[in-house]
């Protein structure tokens, strides 16, 4: 698979995340959002970042076993998208 698929199949990959996400949370991202503004999503993606640092820069023994690095890149990326389609919904 050459990086062009590859990116179509994360993308594709982050739209089934979503999709499922939105199912069992239901729209929890865009209800904070328009509560309480865009520092809302800031906070998410802020948690996830440093999620990732944990993960990847600390390498810390982590005891939640079930959120790799790859899940939290995906669940960033995602979080990043949503605030994307927010802000372009506030316009």
């Amino acid at each position: 698979m050459n990086k062009y698929e590859k990116h179509k199949y994360i993308c594709e990959t982050l739209n089934d995340i979503y999709r499922s996400k939105n199912h069992d949370y239901g729209d929890s991202f865009g209800e904070s959002f328009e509560e309480f503004g865009a520092i809302s999503a800031i906070v998410r993606i802020d948690d996830k970042h440093r999620r990732l640092k944990q993960l990847l820069i600390h390498k810390t023994d982590q005891q939640v076993k079930d959120e790799s690095a790859i899940d939290t890149a995906l669940d960033m990326a995602n979080y990043l998208i949503m605030l994307a389609m927010e802000l372009e919904g506030s316009k």
